[in-house]
């Protein structure tokens, strides 16, 4: 174990892991920030020793708070590949453009990555209850890993969430609760707080307010990111931002690999936010105080279910990382996000959600603004499969042309849906 200590994010105060630690008593909403002993890791473990390793999120073990191997409840998350995307990249005239493919999880998101790490810490803890607020695939993942741990799951959900994420946490035995969107406050995760502060239940958002340790899973993209490119660091990575707590996860991995020297330097970080709720950008836009960033003042309305937190709860440690890295933010209309998906769909063969193609979405415009050279090393994060949004994917394609079984309907059929003539 190389943790040192956790230390809040507003007030500074410190703990130690063996206090189990998960929110700071002071009640001011500060994140518990976990410190590590880097140069006990660079003694445990060197680039090199990986190679040994299975390609998984726990090849890098040493850089994650889980106290012994014995704790790990694992489905096989990450590992997922860096898709040269050659035919993406002439579309957008970019020569080394990747898509770090996050569908390939085992639940279809990144989210695994978060819940592998709390679901560990919680059989570490003693949980036996754990309570989430999301907008589907964090519950999902977390009910898979609870089901894997034999930990009893409690998911609220908002009453918008399609119903392919709800079916997944049903049949992985989560207790599913669908909650009426009724105030400019959260309410799933008002919900997860009473279940938390006043039953005991474990919190398990993908957020680190309540919860400083499912953060730490998903740097492990940046650091198979940096192995995938011979460790070497990309010029820019484009994050598809809710809560800010990707974007800080991703920051944390560039960080951890500079501490022990494994690599020289940051890329640009790119937020990208949907403009029916985009708090975090516009917190970027105005140069905001990383502690006084305002909420978004209404009910989000967007196609992108997975980005719809209304207030970015990591977004503290995401502005840091902007400012850190030189990076920006990019708000995108639903109909970039739809362009983006058929984009990954038809020219890579990549399915993603709404949610999960918003980082290409502000690739292009990016491009558009002059943001991005030719020949950067640019990086997207397709954080979610398309499959799991199946209602909004219905409703954004095209339906195809119903034939009887004959040469002829089929020939007018294809030229009048897809302008082919055979």
């Amino acid at each position: 174990m190389h943790v040192k200590e956790l230390r809040c994010s507003r007030c500074g105060r410190r703990f130690l892991l063996d206090e189990k630690p998960l929110t700071c008593p002071s009640g001011d909403l500060g994140r518990l920030d976990i410190v590590y002993d880097y140069d006990a890791i660079s003694r445990s473990i060197s680039r090199d020793a990986l190679s040994s390793r299975p390609f998984n999120m726990w090849r890098y073990m040493e850089f994650l708070p889980v106290p012994s191997s014995d704790y790990v409840v694992s489905l096989g998350e990450g590992g997922t590949p860096l898709l040269k995307a050659k035919r993406l990249g002439e579309r957008l005239g970019l020569r080394n453009l990747y898509l770090k493919d996050e569908t390939r999880n085992p639940t279809g998101s990144f989210k695994d990555r978060a819940m592998s790490v709390s679901v560990s810490m919680a059989v570490y803890f003693g949980f036996k209850r754990a309570v989430i607020a999301s907008s589907g695939n964090a519950a999902a993942s977390l009910a898979a890993y609870g089901a894997r741990a034999g930990i009893e799951v409690y998911a609220f959900v908002p009453d918008f969430a399609g119903y392919g994420k709800i079916a997944q946490l049903l049949y992985y035995g989560a207790k599913v609760f669908k909650v009426r969107w009724v105030e400019s406050e959260d309410p799933t995760v008002k919900m997860m707080r009473i279940l938390y502060e006043k039953h005991g239940f474990y919190p398990s958002p993908s957020f680190g307010v309540f919860n400083p340790y499912q953060v730490e899973g998903p740097k492990t993209i940046s650091m198979e990111v940096s192995e995938q490119l011979g460790w070497t660091v990309p010029s820019q990575v484009f994050v598809p931002t809710g809560a800010a707590s990707l974007l800080t996860g991703v920051f944390n991995g560039f960080r951890d690999l500079n501490m022990v020297g494994w690599v020289d330097g940051y890329p640009r970080l790119v937020a990208v936010q949907p403009e029916g709720n985009h708090p975090f950008v516009r917190a970027w836009m105005e140069r905001a105080d990383p502690l006084r960033i305002k909420p978004w003042e209404k009910p989000p309305e967007t196609i992108a279910t997975g980005l719809e937190d209304t207030y970015p709860w990591d977004g503290d440690a995401g502005l840091r990382a902007l400012y850190k890295t030189d990076g920006y933010g990019v708000v995108v209309s639903d109909r970039d996000i739809v362009e983006a998906m058929r984009m990954l769909a038809g020219l890579e063969g990549v399915f993603a959600e709404p949610s999960g193609a918003a980082g290409l979405a502000g690739l292009v415009k990016a491009v558009e603004n002059g943001e991005v050279d030719r020949d950067e090393v640019v990086v997207v994060l397709v954080t979610g499969h398309g499959l799991k949004d199946p209602d909004i994917v219905r409703k954004t394609a095209p339906e195809p042309p119903l034939i009887n079984p004959d040469v002829e309907e089929f020939k007018k059929a294809a030229r009048e849906a897809y302008g082919v003539s055979l």
